[in-house]
């Protein structure tokens, strides 16, 4: 059974900046999309990075150039390094892992952008 376990959540001033990760278990990490998803409160989640185990990333627009996303494959972990933070950002975020045809989820970090 794949486990995603995300961390690095916290509050930030706006401008500041945060890194999260996902470490994935019960996988070998050789074949994967590992995405980062964010639920502000009375939104709907939406998709905000992916990376394919070929290493081709995409972003939604609104972090494009601000968020980056990686994976280390030894570590099996996701990081999602994100900068230029503002109040707008404020939300959960979430690691989802499909991996042969599944869909896993970790159970999330906030990220808190306030003065």
């Amino acid at each position: 059974q794949v486990q995603l376990v995300e961390s690095g959540g916290g509050v930030v001033q706006p401008g500041g900046s945060l890194r999260l990760s996902c470490a994935a278990s019960g996988t070998s990490f050789n074949s994967y999309v590992m995405s980062w998803y964010r639920q502000a409160p009375g939104k709907q989640r939406e998709l905000v990075a992916t990376i394919t185990s070929g290493d081709i990333t995409n972003y939604l627009d609104d972090v494009k150039g601000r968020f980056i996303i990686w994976a280390d494959n030894a570590k099996r972990t996701v990081y999602l390094q994100m900068y230029s933070l503002q109040p707008e950002d404020t939300a959960r975020f979430y690691c989802n892992a499909l991996i042969q045809g599944q869909h896993y989820w970790g159970q999330g970090t906030q990220v808190t952008v306030s003065s």
